[in-house]
């Protein structure tokens, strides 16, 4: 078996990811720095002990909107590009690039209301299909 030799650079990564995980918001280093942030926390109850989680990015070009739909189950929604107005239990709101919502999973719209291309990255917590 071939022995692994660390780095310099992967001893700083190591050393970069463990302070970020004790809390830390931002790490200067000799290569530049990085800065977490936290866009949402929220207390969720899950269904069950198994649950199907999904990452997808969806495209909308300028003006589209989704019909009438909803989704296998509740998660963060992050809009990486654009401008999206969503319709959510009777409620409007509108997101633009790099904010995120909570979507319920509940009957929904979605609409590009920018005018470039809008982009989204859904986050899903579904049950487990059996």
């Amino acid at each position: 078996m071939k022995k692994l030799k660390y780095t310099v650079l992967g001893k700083v990564l190591v050393g970069a990811l463990g302070l970020l995980a004790v809390g830390y918001s931002e790490l200067s280093l000799a290569q530049g720095t990085i800065e977490r942030t936290l866009l949402l926390e929220k207390p969720v109850e899950l269904p069950s002990t198994q649950v199907d989680t999904k990452v997808m990015r969806v495209k909308f070009s300028p003006g589209f909107k989704t019909p009438w739909h909803t989704h296998e189950g509740p998660g963060p929604r992050y809009v990486v590009k654009g401008q999206l107005t969503v319709v959510e239990n009777g409620k409007t709101n509108v997101y633009k690039a790099g904010e995120v919502f909570w979507e319920t999973g509940a009957l929904m719209s979605v609409e590009n209301t920018g005018t470039d291309f809008a982009e989204l990255i859904i986050f899903e917590l579904a049950p487990v299909k059996k």
